[in-house]
């Protein structure tokens, strides 16, 4: 128990991350977990610093969309309209 709370403390002191700092760092959590050759309870670890991440990630996407505007021509004049991505059914992601 002491030790999780540690780590807790630890990663709130940490300064945010960027998204491509998370994304490296989700990456090589995937890679540890792919090798399979992680103890058990590493790899519970490295899982739930890869949901941390994954959920950094997702937020910091989420923040781009809502300021991505698009500037499109209207009658001939140029407004500014929210960005709305492409719905897709067979999205990769």
């Amino acid at each position: 128990m002491k030790e999780q709370e540690t780590k807790l403390n630890a990663e709130a002191q940490q300064p945010e991350l960027n998204f491509e700092e998370a994304m490296n760092q989700l990456e090589d959590i995937v890679s540890q977990l792919e090798h399979g050759d992680v103890p058990l309870e590493k790899a519970i670890d490295l899982f739930q610093q890869g949901m941390r991440l994954s959920q950094i990630c997702g937020q910091k996407l989420a923040q781009v969309e809502q300021k991505i505007e698009m500037i499109v021509e209207e009658d001939g004049a140029v407004a500014k309209q929210p960005f709305q991505p492409p719905l897709s059914d067979n999205a990769d992601f």
